[in-house]
């Protein structure tokens, strides 16, 4: 946890506040997965347990517990969740490996304009089966498919060694950047703020996120900020509707609702004057003409923290490109150290988004901490891509058993075009012999002998979870509110 609480900015000494509580078999991988998951959340706590006691005038900071069990249960949230008795679904049929004539290929078409885009350049129907897309790839090459797809706005990248990708242009720009990026934007004058009394300790508490995030990562953030207490307001265009599923995982402690940058900019106007915190999870570059680049947004509210999220990092050729979680671990190498004869791998959770999530929630926290003492806009970024050469390198000196050896291994080009994330995305985590049963283990049923786990009512139905596990002396417990239906709030505060 070092690394991260040194690229937060963060006094060493509070490490020390700092436990652990270890279970066999959280995350089990080639890679240091673990210990990322572990850094990434601790970090988040002790970001928020400062932040908290600084708003409280307290002279120490909480202690931060970071209990595998409930990280590992939380890294695979989507598996917990039950919505109304209904098991999520989180890949689509053609969001899969697939074996090309020099080698593999994953896609990416969960959301129905990416699929559009994909059969569309492939020249196949919109109702083609995966047997039908496997017999047109298989005649390939996996970067032409890389090239034509992404070309054609769909997602595919090819599977790439360790090696392969530290030679890469995006690779390389990448890896020179640092693991979170902070910036000072101006000189802004310190907005105090006001103090907290009682229990929990909500150290976001009477902060007004807007959140401009989609999918996981970023969500996952804004939820965590929610948790804390902050007024969370999740922001989307009416025509780019959000998966209900992904939405029911990463909705809990915010409201939803749509609004049209184009038609609508009064509102948002409104909307950010009263903000103190913008999280943003698209391309780099993508926003900025609706004038929301963090320069842009902390010239109009002075004092705001804007965080940035992406796939690739805002350097390098592939800053301006799509991506996710389960397509940056085939770039960049991880799905060929856990893949096998039969094929390429993927890591026990999508834990570069999660961990982000994580990351950029805590360099939000670290944010006004700072500001509280010195004033000034603040900028965070980070990329999934760079969370990934962190694991890569081993985090903090962890080595995730087999990673070293394999690092560079190459995926043998036999197998079967049907070697797909979703088998590792559906298996359990075998945590403390309870992780990994519960709700989504459950036929239609809500029993939860997990501490990680927990059952409410919501908008959607019964709703079967996993609870946050940044936790820390005084900190909640939960979620003030459970997810509702998408887009349905106004767009207003509070």
């Amino acid at each position: 946890m070092a690394a991260v609480w040194e690229g937060l900015g963060g006094d060493p000494a509070l490490l020390s506040r700092v436990s652990t509580v270890p279970r066999e078999g959280a995350l089990e991988s080639r890679l240091p997965v673990r210990e990322m998951a572990r850094a990434c959340v601790g970090g988040c706590a002790l970001a928020a347990a400062e932040l908290g006691a600084l708003r409280a005038g307290r002279t120490d900071v909480p202690d931060v517990r970071v209990d595998d069990g409930a990280v590992a249960t939380a890294f695979v949230s989507e598996r917990h969740l039950l919505i109304g008795g209904r098991a999520p679904v989180t890949f689509a049929p053609v969001s899969r490996f697939w074996r090309t004539a020099d080698g593999w290929v994953r896609t990416h078409a969960n959301y129905p304009h990416h699929r559009t885009r994909l059969l569309g350049v492939l020249g196949l129907p919109g109702d083609a089966s995966v047997d039908t897309v496997a017999a047109h790839l298989a005649e390939r090459s996996a970067v032409a498919v890389e090239d034509t797809v992404y070309a054609a706005g769909g997602l595919a990248v090819a599977l790439r060694t360790a090696k392969e990708w530290r030679a890469h242009e995006q690779g390389a720009a990448v890896a020179r950047g640092p693991l979170l990026s902070r910036e000072r934007l101006d000189d802004a004058p310190v907005r105090g703020l006001p103090a907290l009394h009682g229990d929990p300790l909500l150290p976001a508490a009477g902060l007004r996120v807007l959140d401009l995030t989609r999918v996981i990562a970023g969500p996952v953030a804004t939820r965590t900020l929610a948790l804390l207490g902050a007024d969370v307001l999740r922001v989307d265009s009416p025509r780019l509707p959000e998966l209900a599923d992904a939405h029911a995982d990463t909705g809990f402690g915010k409201r939803s609702a749509v609004l049209d940058l184009t038609t609508d900019r009064r509102v948002f106007e409104e909307l950010l004057a009263a903000a103190d915190i913008v999280v943003t999870g698209y391309r780099p570059g993508a926003l900025d003409r609706f004038g929301l680049s963090p320069e842009a947004l902390a010239e109009r509210r002075p004092g705001l923290v804007v965080a940035q999220l992406s796939a690739w990092g805002d350097r390098g050729p592939w800053a301006g490109r799509r991506g996710f979680d389960s397509l940056v671990q085939v770039a960049t190498g991880i799905a060929a150290v856990e893949g096998s004869p039969k094929g390429p791998g993927a890591l026990p959770a999508q834990a570069l988004d999660h961990g982000t999530g994580y990351l950029l929630a805590a360099g939000v926290l670290r944010a006004l901490t700072e500001q509280a003492a010195d004033g000034g806009s603040r900028s965070v970024r980070l990329a999934l891509a760079r969370t990934a050469a962190w694991l890569m390198d081993g985090v903090d000196g962890a080595t995730g058993g087999a990673a070293r050896a394999s690092a560079n291994r190459t995926v043998p080009g036999s197998g079967t075009a049907r070697a797909d994330e979703n088998a590792a995305a559906n298996r359990t985590v075998p945590v403390g012999g309870t992780v990994g049963a519960g709700p989504a283990d459950e036929a239609g049923g809500y029993d939860t002998p997990d501490p990680w786990l927990a059952v409410t009512d919501s908008p959607l139905g019964r709703l079967g979870y996993a609870r946050s596990p940044v936790s820390y002396a005084g900190g909640p417990a939960d979620w003030a509110r459970p997810p509702g239906i998408w887009g349905a709030d106004a767009a207003r505060w509070s």
